[in-house]
């Protein structure tokens, strides 16, 4: 197979995206503005996929097992190993927030910040577990499906993966379906891959058209303090991990660069989602495994921004 040139790459599409995104802000901020609808757009666009994607590749995953209990060890082991090393996160994070103190030295009184953040305090401290255990139940089978809520979707397919388990001999039919749908799903997955330079320019320009160029550079120490913690997280912590089970991370991150640059771009962790479930079962990774842990991720990631 013939390789594509360095511009047929869906990687340096992105890249002089978010410089034309840069360079239109900058100098023209009024238009730069008006290019928000081509990120939101865009956006739009990928979560309007997530739900199908996460729902056949879980469900298929689970229904191509015939151990059920190996289905609840995958599921155990993915919790231990997120909670573990989401807390390896905050402490990392801990540590180079205290050593480099970003924030030191704009003397800013917190009580004169603009913004009303009461309803966000009042939505964290009105949640309890008992809710957050309740709206994981959706209101019927099929409403996840149709909605963005990623635990309720991660529910259903699993109740529908291991109910086709225990009915395999009369729901083969079914699985083959699944399995016939996800190819136009995820050929769906490529096209709209191919709008993601769109999106970026999009998003970029109206950062920069808004916000103006001078504003963003007056937090790029904070910004780079947040980068620092992360690449340290992924390189010493995931490193040791991927390096622990016979791979090398960055050639990890360099096989996902385009989700990678696609998440700097657009700044929502949910536009890289499709992409990097399929690359990651591509890779080799099992569809449950997958299936399960990478949505929780994204969620994760989403809902810190969100709060």
């Amino acid at each position: 197979m013939k390789s594509k040139k360095i511009y047929q790459q869906l990687y340096f599409q992105v890249v002089i995206a978010i410089i034309g995104g840069v360079i239109l802000g900058r100098f023209y901020p009024e238009i730069g503005e008006k290019m928000k609808p081509l990120g939101d757009g865009f956006i739009r666009l990928v979560k309007m996929i997530i739900a199908p994607v996460i729902f056949i590749t879980l469900t298929l995953g689970i229904a191509h097992m015939t151990d059920l209990a190996k289905v609840g060890r995958i599921a155990l082991k993915s919790m231990i190993y997120f909670l573990t090393f989401s807390t390896l996160a905050l402490f990392i994070g801990l540590i180079v927030g205290n050593l480099l103190q970003p924030g030191s030295g704009l003397n800013i009184d917190p009580a004169n910040l603009s913004g009303d953040i009461s309803q966000y305090q009042q939505k964290a401290h009105g949640t309890t577990i008992t809710e957050f255990l309740t709206n994981i139940i959706p209101d019927t089978l099929l409403s996840p499906l149709v909605g963005d809520n990623i635990l309720q979707i991660l529910l259903v397919s699993i109740l529908m993966g291991v109910a086709l388990v225990l009915t395999k001999d009369k729901s083969q039919s079914i699985i083959n379906f699944l399995q016939d749908l996800s190819a136009p799903v995820f050929k769906i997955v490529h096209i709209l891959m191919k709008l993601a330079p769109i999106g970026a320019f999009g998003a970029m320009a109206f950062t920069i058209g808004k916000y103006g160029l001078y504003s963003v550079l007056n937090l790029i120490f904070l910004v780079g303090t947040f980068y620092f913690a992360s690449l340290l997280f992924v390189i010493v912590i995931l490193g040791a991990v991927a390096w622990y089970n016979g791979f090398n991370i960055f050639k990890l991150i360099i096989y996902l660069k385009e989700e990678v640059l696609m998440v700097l771009g657009t700044s929502s962790s949910e536009s890289a989602l499709p992409g990097i479930m399929e690359k990651l079962e591509k890779a080799g990774c099992s569809k449950t495994i997958v299936g399960f842990v990478v949505p929780i991720v994204i969620w994760r990631c989403y809902s810190r921004t969100v709060n």
